[in-house]
């Protein structure tokens, strides 16, 4: 698909991996609608980008919410014909600590965001592609989700994060194939450790130490390596159905 004068929504484009993303889609032709929640700084960023982006303000878990944003980028894009989810949350710990069980509510609230948000910003998305015109490649659509290494490697603590991830994983090839009747492709994108907000709160020598583990390059990846890839799998018409580890050759050990 050929990104130049194409509407996108990106969930999570406010921060990391989605800003970069944002960035990326801008600066091949396109415009985005910003997904993210009322309290990040979407709006200032799409201020910043100048008018080829718009924030609309959503929670990815609610259906409502995520209607009407996308119907705002339907109209005041004209029509999207790219989706890239990259909201999501973590959580770390134990199936059984001293203090007890694993608390379910957290497990459901990362699911609740990683899974069923996800899944909810596909729908939607994909449901108004489909009346777009095909473009000359064949294209109605595009989706591009965001899993991680942890849905392969889960390490000790990740089990509520790594289920999430593993379930996008999951849906990504009866996504593909629920749509490819109807011209819309879905490809998956695993990332290993790279610089995000998520790892944000461990100091300079906790990064360093994660950086050490990965064979080559031995280095936090950046966002924007994966706002290129998602670029990749847009413009190139035979990814389809595919998860993509984005990990320098990284496999987690069971204990970070």
């Amino acid at each position: 698909m050929d990104i130049q004068g194409k509407g996108a929504v990106v969930t999570g484009g406010a921060s990391g991996l989605g800003l970069a993303t944002t960035k990326e889609i801008i600066a091949a032709g396109g415009r985005v609608a910003i997904l993210d929640l009322p309290t990040s700084a979407g709006e200032t960023v799409a201020k910043d980008l100048g008018s080829a982006a718009i924030f609309c303000p959503c929670d990815v878990t609610e259906e409502e919410q995520v209607e009407a944003a996308v119907d705002r980028a339907v109209s005041e894009l004209g029509s999207i014909y790219i989706d890239v989810n990259c909201a999501g949350i973590g959580w770390a710990t134990r199936t059984v600590t001293r203090d007890g069980p694993h608390p379910l509510a957290p497990f459901k609230k990362v699911v609740e965001v990683n899974v069923i948000g996800t899944f909810n910003a596909i729908r939607i998305a994909a449901s108004r592609m489909v009346k777009n015109d095909p473009e000359p490649m064949g294209d109605r659509g595009v989706i591009v989700n965001t899993s991680s290494v942890a849905a392969f490697d889960g390490q000790i603590g990740q089990v509520s994060y790594s289920a999430s991830k593993g379930a996008v994983v999951g849906m990504t090839l009866p996504v593909a194939r629920d749509l490819a009747s109807l011209m819309v492709r879905c490809c998956t994108i695993a990332p290993g450790l790279f610089a995000t907000p998520l790892l944000g709160q461990m100091n300079e020598e906790q990064r360093g130490i994660l950086a050490a583990n990965v064979p080559h390059p031995k280095r936090l990846g950046n966002p924007e390596e994966y706002a290129l890839l998602a670029r990749q799998i847009i413009e190139n018409p035979m990814l389809n159905g595919e998860v993509i580890r984005l990990d320098g050759a990284l496999r987690m050990p069971p204990k970070g």
